[in-house]
């Protein structure tokens, strides 16, 4: 070997780029969706740096135009629109993500055992069919003239009417794959339960798992949004996008700030997760690669 050749350059990191350019221009939804994501959790996570107090009150400057101070102006009460939109982003984001997580997991542990067990599957799916039946708003409605309103009860009643569907698409992958042969082979060669659930079946039941939890958390953060517009999602004192455009829409005419810029960051947060959710789907779906 040479001595030009002991120090020729490494391409490793000119593979990693051209494998990172040949998956944006495969999947593109993945990264739209998830760089808009990800953009709105850094603007909501450095709020502290550069949006104002959300929650001062100022009568002086009621329904001003925005200004370089506030940049969507301030609402009928003198608060900044700004500073509440980008922190009202917060609980959006937590109520949606906490909300898809209790509910695919919850959904995977009850499906595997739903599909796997013919003794519980029946009991199961009855309780879920009954659970199905069970409106969100109502749920909510309920346990929080129960319990009181916080974010907390607002999570475990966005995410209990989720549970059946999740559940159902596990139980659904969990019923195809375990007629397979080369789980059957695991079974009749002496793998233990939990082995054959966690080599076996679990692997194909997390990439529809994925996608589902996409379209639970953009279904809980316009939930979210819905009770707060009606009075019954997070308190008043913490903003939130339902509750801005619920104490503002009588000033519509003379403040549209004031509704449209929670609502077009509403918007905005919703199409990010549809679009990574449709890019997660097609990015796992077998047929979509085979067209490729």
């Amino acid at each position: 070997m040479t001595l030009s050749a002991q120090f020729d350059p490494v391409p490793a990191p000119r593979l990693k780029i051209s494998h990172l350019s040949c998956l944006l221009k495969r999947h593109p939804l993945v990264f739209i969706g998830g760089g808009l994501l990800m953009v709105l959790a850094i603007l909501t996570l450095a709020a502290p740096l550069y949006a104002g107090d959300p929650v001062n009150m100022d009568p002086f400057v009621r329904l001003q135009a925005p200004s370089p101070e506030m940049w969507f102006g301030s609402d009928n009460l003198g608060r900044d629109v700004f500073a509440r939109t980008i922190y009202g982003a917060r609980i959006s984001l937590v109520v949606g993500l906490l909300s898809a997580a209790f509910a695919a997991a919850g959904g995977l542990l009850i499906g595997i055992i739903a599909g796997y067990s013919r003794r519980f599957d029946n009991v199961v799916m009855r309780i879920m069919d009954g659970l199905m039946s069970i409106p969100t708003i109502l749920l909510a409605i309920a346990l929080i003239s129960l319990t009181g309103s916080g974010i907390g009860i607002l999570i475990v009643a966005i995410t209990i009417p989720q549970l059946p569907s999740v559940t159902r698409l596990v139980r659904s992958v969990v019923l195809t794959v375990r007629e397979r042969p080369y789980v059957e082979a695991a079974v009749c060669g002496g793998a233990l339960l939990p082995k054959v659930l966690w080599r076996h079946i679990l692997p194909s039941a997390i990439p529809p798992l994925m996608v589902q939890s996409a379209i639970v958390c953009a279904d809980a953060i316009l939930t979210e949004a819905g009770l707060s517009f009606l009075g019954v999602g997070v308190p008043p004192e913490i903003p939130s996008w339902g509750n801005m455009i619920s104490s503002s829409r009588l000033y519509l005419g003379i403040a549209p700030l004031t509704v449209f810029g929670p609502g077009i960051c509403l918007a905005i947060t919703v199409l990010a997760v549809n679009l990574l959710g449709d890019g997660l789907r097609d990015m796992f779906d077998p047929r979509s690669k085979r067209r490729r």
